[in-house]
């Protein structure tokens, strides 16, 4: 069984306003509540490929065997279909090339994935050739990074393929062992999609999730020529694991079932309602690993009842 802990950077970089951290910060942090890894934001503050040469790699490396972390993945940011209207700028070939060192900064760092994303929907272009130079730069940026040992997982985050179904049948599309699924339940969930069906379909083939909880608030613009409120789409606000929408345990237990047995990472990737003070930071992480302990406990517990029962059926 796989299912190791990971706490996302991005969590501690200040980009919302809350605590920061360097990641070489971070990495203590993790360690010293208890996650088994961390996901590495690869841009500054945290570990850009500008910044972090052979040397800083090196340190970093030492760093995460010393605080005995045992997973380290990279969190690419990317947008393959970003810039279409400038046809005469290689734009593909930059973020296939950007992607292939974030293959070489996991390598170096003791880790085999990188995380990805597809590219937003451009008005510069129809649907079909979109998603077409999404499954070349994924096929081309897979190959490269099997030279390294590393995997591309690709999260359901921007707009192409980011329905269940799609990811499914775009994963299928580039076809390289390497290119795996990274479904996170909060997209379908905000979709209003079968999360159970997506579990199903995209567990066998995905090698990591990302989590967050979140609330829904509804929102509404005063017309007043009706003396009336209409409603808007809603706001999506971020809270701890056991009080958002999306009900965790079960999608897990339903990915578990499904075949995944990759890792997990928490993030907390906008405003927090309770604040991004230091100690809310610290307290969110610790309640996301005490969720995360308690399924995995279930999962040893049901493992052993199956093991006991095979072999009194075969005594």
């Amino acid at each position: 069984m796989d299912l190791a802990a990971l706490l996302h950077s991005v969590s501690y970089a200040g980009t919302w306003g809350q605590a920061f951290l360097t990641a070489e910060e971070f990495i203590d942090k993790a360690a010293s509540l208890g996650f088994d890894g961390v996901l590495l934001a690869a841009k500054r503050p945290h570990v850009s490929i500008l910044d972090y040469g052979p040397k800083e790699r090196a340190a970093m490396r030492q760093r995460i065997e010393r605080t005995r972390l045992t997973s380290v993945a990279i969190a690419g940011y990317n947008n393959l279909t970003a810039d279409m209207e400038h046809g005469d700028v290689p734009h593909l070939e930059i973020q296939v090339h950007y992607i292939t060192e974030l293959a070489r900064l996991a390598h170096d760092l003791g880790g085999t994935l990188v995380r990805v994303f597809t590219g937003y929907e451009n008005l510069a272009s129809s649907y079909v050739p979109q998603w077409n130079l999404v499954v070349r730069g994924l096929k081309e940026c897979s190959r490269r990074a099997a030279d390294w040992g590393v995997t591309i997982g690709v999260q359901n985050h921007h707009d192409i393929a980011v329905g269940f179904e799609a990811q499914y049948d775009l994963i299928r599309a580039v076809n390289e062992p390497n290119c795996k699924a990274l479904f996170d339940a909060w997209a379908p969930a905000l979709h209003g999609a079968d999360l159970s069906a997506g579990a199903r379909l995209l567990g066998p083939i995905t090698a990591h999730t990302t989590v967050a909880n979140y609330v829904k608030r509804p929102r509404y613009r005063y017309e007043p020529t009706l003396v009336n409120y209409v409603p808007a789409v809603p706001y999506v606000q971020a809270v701890g694991m056991s009080e958002g929408f999306i009900d965790y345990p079960s999608f897990w237990r339903e990915m578990w079932d499904a075949g995944f047995r990759g890792s997990v990472a928490y993030e907390m990737c906008s405003p927090l309602l309770a604040g991004g003070s230091m100690e809310s930071l610290d307290r969110h992480a610790a309640g996301f690993l005490e969720m995360f302990d308690a399924f995995r406990r279930s999962v040893r517990a049901s493992a052993t009842a199956s093991q006991a029962r095979f072999l009194a059926d075969n005594s």
